[in-house]
């Protein structure tokens, strides 16, 4: 009895510890709880960049649900009651949660340091979505030496003389979207008028330079380094291990403007903690802790007030990329994304 009464008990420990009580106090501490749901990348930084600093600064105890995007926000769509009070999200997926009513609607008057968000991040905030905490880019990376002229603007990724040299991000990863929305751009299509129309014919026209799509940026390092493509469409996160497959790869990003992804904050509807969920949005977006996480966990910052060195700003969207990056309206995306997979698996992938 006594052995099945520990096991009993050492059980519901471990369910408490990970589902938490929000707006409850931890037991036995009298520190209130925030459940926040987020990847777990560089888990052990981010807990001593984000997660320590803000404990001891309000007195309280953030409890971590660690996870991918569409696990964790697949979870709390099926019971958006959980416990969980924040959720760290990529852009689209957020889009779809305030689609579905699963997210407070900000009140940006309670998080000051939202004033001092880069203008993209701010046409979010102001279109009623989550906080955008950090923000990452599409440029174009070739080989100099395999192209044998310059590459400075998007249109010339449909020069003929890139026949069969480039490849492109898969329609179902971060940046396909993007893809489509620079096919629409080199059409001077109106994207949500023709729902993609001109977009997708303007890919038809480059499908003769596209030797084949990718879904990681390690692959792209394989094919540059083996010579099977000269130039391809990456977001900059993904520069550094083409780099070390092919020291000669030049990174541009074209001065007509990129376009962003944004990593969002966001706070459940129905969490019963969000004068505190509130402060966690400041302090993510908050100067002192941006400036530090640039460093150590390479997130490009969102509040303009951050300045980075030459060093950690290399292969960042920041400054002046930042500022002039647009914005992909993912509420008009996400409704068409399975038609446009259709579309692009038959003029792309085909």
């Amino acid at each position: 009895m006594k052995k099945a009464w520990k096991l009993a008990l050492g059980a519901a420990m471990a369910l408490a510890l990970v589902t938490g009580c929000s707006g409850n106090e931890t037991e036995g501490s009298g520190k209130k709880q925030l459940v926040v749901s987020t990847w777990g990348l560089s888990q052990d930084v981010w807990e001593q960049e984000v997660k320590i600093p803000f404990e001891e600064k309000f007195d309280c105890e953030l409890v971590l649900e660690i996870g991918g995007t569409n696990e964790r926000y697949t979870k709390l769509a099926n019971n958006p009651n959980a416990s969980v009070d924040i959720v760290e999200l990529s852009q689209s997926a957020a889009a779809n949660g305030y689609e579905a009513g699963l997210f407070e609607s900000i009140d940006y008057s309670k998080i000051p340091n939202a004033t001092s968000l880069i203008e993209p991040a701010a046409k979010l905030a102001e279109d009623g979505f989550g906080a955008a905490y950090t923000v990452n880019s599409i440029g174009i990376i070739y080989n100099p030496d395999a192209v044998g002229f310059e590459i400075n603007d998007w249109s010339d990724l449909w020069n003929p003389a890139l026949e069969g040299k480039i490849s492109i991000p898969d329609i179902t990863t971060t940046f396909g979207p993007a893809m489509v929305y620079v096919a629409n751009d080199f059409a001077n299509g109106d994207i949500e008028a023709d729902q993609g129309e001109a977009a997708f014919k303007a890919l038809e026209e480059l499908k003769s330079n596209i030797v084949k799509t990718y879904a990681k940026s390690s692959d792209l390092a394989n094919m540059f380094a083996s010579g099977e493509i000269a130039v391809a469409v990456v977001g900059d996160f993904g520069i550094p291990t083409i780099e070390q497959a092919q020291p000669n790869v030049k990174f541009v990003v074209p001065a007509s403007g990129t376009y962003a992804n944004f990593n969002t904050v966001d706070i459940n509807k129905n969490s019963q903690n969000k004068e505190l969920a509130y402060e966690y949005v400041n302090w993510r977006l908050s100067q002192e802790l941006q400036s530090t996480t640039a460093v150590s966990l390479n997130e490009a910052p969102t509040n303009k007030d951050v300045v980075l060195t030459e060093d950690v700003a290399q292969n960042k969207t920041y400054g002046e990329v930042a500022e002039n990056a647009k914005v992909i309206n993912y509420s008009f995306v996400n409704p068409l994304l399975n038609n446009w997979i259709d579309q692009w698996n038959r003029i792309v992938n085909r």
